[in-house]
This record gives C-alpha cells, structure tokens and sequence, in this order.
C-alpha cells in the first residue's frame, strides 16, 4: 500500500477511536447526572468504573498519534490534525475525570434527603450535555459553525454556576445544619462548569483543524 493511502488509513482509525472516546463520555455524563437525580448508587459507581476505560483509550490514542508521526511523514496540515487530536482527547478525558468526580458526591449524598428540589442544576446539567453532545457531533462532521455555537454556549453554563453558587450560598446562610450538602453540590456545580470549559477547549482545537487558526 502506498504511505500516503497508508497514512490516511491509519487516520481514519484515529479519528474513529476518538468519536468512540466521546461517545462512552456522553453515557458518562448521562448516567452521572441521572445518578445524581435519583440516588442511584449502582449508576454511580459504574460511571467511576467506567473512568478507566476511558483513561486506558486516551493512552492508546496518544501512542497511536505518536506511533503515526514516527512511521510516516505527515504533512503540516496532517500534523496540525494528529496534533489537534493529542489536545482533544486531554480535555476528553478530563471531562471523563469530572463525571466520575460528581459520582463520588453523589455517594456522599446518597442517603440524605435533599436540601430543596434539585431544579437549576439540572438544567445546568442539560446545558452541559448539550456542550459535549454538540462538540462530538462537531468532530463527527467537522462542522465549523456548530463548533463556534458550542464556545458560546459556555456563557450560559458559567450564568448557571453564579445562580446556583448564589443559591447554595443563600441556603448555607438560611439553614447553618445544611451547610455540608451545600458545599458538596458547590463541588458538583463546580465540576459541571469545568466539564463545560473542557468541552470549549475541544471545540477550539476543531475549530483550529478545519481553518488552522486560534480563536
């Protein structure tokens, strides 16, 4: 087979491995919020489970890129590619990290009842998903635009976090007895807002690939 057909093969591999990355952590951030939902502890701790198997395909993928830049003779274009590549799956990763990170709250939460219904997180939860749903599907289909909406959307996410820091702040002062909950979904708020930052970093390095330009 010819190196450049090789190459290109061998790219193709790496840019599946990495959609199958993204689409083990959206059932990650799935189950780690409906987790949070509904006490389930089962769910909990198969999404931590479940962090190693990410961990294991983010090490395999970041040899794969190397091995490719060793063996062949990547063009600068193919190299800004597998470059990007080696960026994207450090931020996938970590949003991996973060997921687990709320299932170990989740378990410290599991028996107590919570402070007041759980409404804004949720739906800073929902805005989150959105994010990494958006940027694999922005990977998937280099899609420029989708990818610029997905840096946007962050603004709504970090809103979400002044509001419920807000709130659990106001409730800490209210209620004194709570104050651990509260801190514990400070932790959770705060780990949502982070998953959101990750998934901007991954849409600006999609963004860089197709256009070579830093935003």
């Amino acid at each position: 087979m010819p190196l450049r057909q090789e190459f290109e093969r061998e790219l193709k591999i790496l840019h599946k491995d990495l959609i199958k990355m993204g689409t083990i952590i959206e059932k990650s951030m799935d189950d780690a919020i409906l987790a949070l939902m509904t006490h389930d502890i089962a769910l909990a701790k198969s999404v931590i489970e479940r962090d190693d198997i990410i961990d294991t395909m983010e090490v395999n993928i970041e040899k794969d890129c190397l091995l490719l830049i060793a063996r062949q003779q990547p063009l600068a274009t193919d190299l800004r590619d597998i470059a990007s590549v080696l960026k994207m799956i450090t931020d996938l990763e970590r949003i991996a990290d973060n997921c687990s990170d709320i299932c170990e709250y989740v378990l410290k939460l599991a028996d107590e009842e919570y402070v007041k219904p759980l409404v804004h997180i949720p739906e800073m939860a929902e805005a989150v998903k959105k994010m990494v749903k958006d940027t694999i599907d922005s990977y998937v289909n280099q899609d420029l635009d989708l990818a610029k909406d997905v840096c946007k959307q962050d603004d709504n996410v970090d809103s979400y976090f002044n509001k419920l820091i807000g709130e659990l702040t106001e409730i800490i002062q209210a209620k004194p007895s709570m104050t651990k909950q509260c801190i514990n979904f400070i932790f959770i708020v705060k780990y949502l807002e982070r998953i959101g930052d990750h998934s901007t970093n991954v849409a600006e390095w999609i963004i860089y690939t197709v256009t070579g330009e830093h935003i």
